[in-house]
This record gives structure tokens, sequence and C-alpha cells, in this order.
């Protein structure tokens, strides 16, 4: 069971983070179970569900965070004075779905996908906060694996990567294989790229 006190602590800390937060961090902190955690969750989701109501609680796979609703979006830019983002190239896009349907994935294997140089897309990617690291293939040259962040899921509107849209069979041979296998078989190359700078693209 969970008590008004509990929902409005969670809801105090979830305000102040202004971040996706790990549900079980939040109930190891706050002294509370991962049931006693979700339930709260379900507490505040229903609360924020109203229509008179202007933000929303986004669950961003097994992270949370409060959040404006989309349909004041345009309020927030406008008081907060904030800029738009300038919008993916097609270039990046396309990156970006490969990393996304094969994560954890080394640049080698992208640029082995898309027959060109990746490193100025998935730098800039990485500084747009939806791509990042997640560790290095034990391979020589240990090259890094990426993979996409909670950013991602919120951009796309996702809850987790299992809300991935299926894609048509002939974009499915294109963008998915055996992951494992086309990386391992870079090596060669990889040791080459590992030391490699990025470029702008």
């Amino acid at each position: 069971m969970i008590n008004e006190k509990q929902v409005a602590m969670v809801e105090a800390v979830l305000f102040a983070a202004a971040e996706p937060i790990e549900y079980t961090k939040l109930a190891s902190v706050l002294g509370m179970d991962d049931e006693q955690i979700l339930l709260v969750m379900d507490e505040l989701n229903n609360k924020y569900s109203a229509d008179n109501c202007g933000i929303c609680l986004l669950q961003l796979d097994t992270k949370y965070q409060l959040c404006s609703k989309k349909e004041f979006v345009e309020a927030v830019r406008d008081v907060l004075d904030l800029k738009r983002n300038t919008p993916l190239s097609q270039a990046a896009f396309e990156v970006l779905a490969i990393i996304a349907y094969n994560q954890p994935i080394t640049k080698p294997y992208i640029e082995q996908i898309r027959g060109v140089d990746c490193s100025g897309v998935v730098n800039t990617l990485c500084q747009r906060g939806l791509v990042e690291e997640k560790g290095r293939l034990e391979v020589p040259g240990r090259p890094v694996l990426y993979g996409t962040t909670s950013d991602f899921l919120r951009c796309f509107s996702l809850n987790s990567l299992d809300d991935l849209p299926e894609l048509p069979e002939g974009d499915k041979e294109i963008l998915m294989s055996d992951v494992d296998n086309g990386q391992l078989s870079l090596f060669d190359d990889v040791a080459d790229d590992a030391d490699e700078e990025p470029t702008e693209e």
C-alpha cells in the first residue's frame, strides 16, 4: 500500500530532478520497494492524465520524468525563449535507425551498412544526446559500442526499445543482420579505426 505522503515525495523528487530517474533508485533512496514505487507512478500518471493538467509523467524504459504536455510546447518555448534544435539530416536519421535496431553497435559496423564514413554523424548524435557510448567490443582495437539514450526514447515518444515500430521487410534486410558476427568480422578494420579522429559531416 502507498499513502499520499509517498506520492507527494516522489512527485517532489521528479520535479526537482528535471531529468529521467531510474525507478529502482527512487525506491531504494526513498525507502520503498519496487512494487510500491510503481504504484506511486500509476497514481501520478492518473493525476496528470486529466485534461486540465499541463504536465505529464513520461516512462522512458525503466526511468520516469515529469514533462510539459506536448500541446503546450510552443508556449513553453516562447516564455523561456528556447531555440529550436536544427533538424537532423537524412544521414543522421539513417545512422540513428541503424543504431536503434542493432544496438550495441560499433561505428565500423554502421559504416559497413551505409558504405560511407559516419564519424561526424555519430559525433553529432552523441552531442544531441540521442546516442551514447555503451562500452567497448572485446576485439583488437576495442572499438566503442554505441546505443540510444533515454532522450532518444523521449524524442520519439517511446516507453522502451520494445516500442520501436516493425521494419518493412526490405528495410529490415538493410538495417538488421547478425550484429555480433558482422562486427567481429571487421576487427582488422577496427584496429585502424579505433585511433581515428572524428571528422565533421
